[in-house]
């Protein structure tokens, strides 16, 4: 099990990025506009610094679900690859077998 100080501060970044994501579009979105002045391009680019920085997006980590380990998750499940081999062998997951040749 994951240290609850490291899940809880990956909600608090999940929030954090949602309450900016607005702000960070547009002002990316002012950055890539090849018509916008250059002195646009620099407040946009300014602006974007100032903001906090877990207010990106890719510092978020992807945990496992049950367990909250953060490495070896997969995308599809939503589980570290422990739990998925737990919930595969008690048949928990429709359509998944184990692999036998």
């Amino acid at each position: 099990m994951a240290k609850t100080s490291m899940i809880e501060r990956d909600r608090r970044r999940a929030k954090v990025a949602a309450k900016y994501a607005d702000t960070r579009s547009a002002l990316k979105a002012i950055i890539s506009d090849r018509k916008a002045s250059p002195e646009q391009i620099d407040e946009a680019l300014m602006k974007l610094q100032k903001l906090p920085r877990d207010a990106s997006p890719t510092r978020q980590q992807r945990r496992c679900r049950v367990s909250g380990r953060p490495h070896a998750v997969y995308r599809k499940f939503g589980l570290s690859r422990n739990k998925l081999r737990e919930a595969v062998m008690r048949g928990d997951v429709p359509g998944v077998v184990k692999a036998s040749w």
